[in-house]
This record gives C-alpha cells, structure tokens and sequence, in this order.
C-alpha cells in the first residue's frame, strides 16, 4: 500500500464523535501500532475521495498476489484504475500482500 500523507495533528480541527465500545476496541485491534485515529481518518477520507470522484490509488499492480474472476453485485471501483465497476458485470478479485482482498476491473492487470 502507498503512504498516505500525514498532516500534523496540531494543523486539526478536534472534533468529538461517540463509538460504541465494542467498535472502538475493533478498531484498536485492526489498527495495531498506526493508532485508531489515524484508520478512522483513512477510512474517512476513502469514503470521501470515492463519492467525491477524487479518488486516488492505494494500491499498484506490485501490490496484487492473485487474482479471481467475479461479478459485481453492487458498484465498485477498481483500486489500480479508478474505473467503476458496475453491477452485475464481470471483474477480478485481487488479494493483496497485506491479505485484503480488493476490486479490480478486469483489464487493470492486463499486460
């Protein structure tokens, strides 16, 4: 995965939310040493840049272990390309070194 840049914590707004217990301790969990602040803000700001439009790639091909055919139930958007992905058409899974499994559309890994 790329690195996402970090704005300093003194240049933001603090800003209180309330999160049931059990989901607080998930995401401790998940977050391991990066902190559940900063995954809140990563899945903030994914959820912005896709309904923005502004979306931005997270992954590269290097990124892909292997891949699987699929079709879409819903929408998605592929993490290499962008491109959406719409319902009920054919694309890839990909799984990733990390071990998430992501969209992919299916020329993104063409060579």
């Amino acid at each position: 995965m790329h690195t996402i840049t970090r704005t300093s914590t003194t240049d933001m707004e603090v800003t209180s939310i309330r999160l049931e217990r059990e989901l607080k301790d998930k995401l401790k969990e998940i977050a391991g040493n990066q902190g559940y602040q900063a995954l809140i803000r990563d899945v903030l700001w994914n959820y912005v840049q896709q309904k923005s439009g502004e979306w931005k790639p997270r992954f590269s091909r290097n990124d892909i272990r292997a891949s699987i055919t699929a079709t879409a139930q819903q929408d998605e958007r592929c993490v290499l390309t962008g491109k959406l992905i719409a319902s009920q058409q054919p694309m890839l899974l990909g799984l990733t070194k990390n071990g998430d499994i992501v969209p992919l559309s299916v020329e993104s890994l063409a060579v």
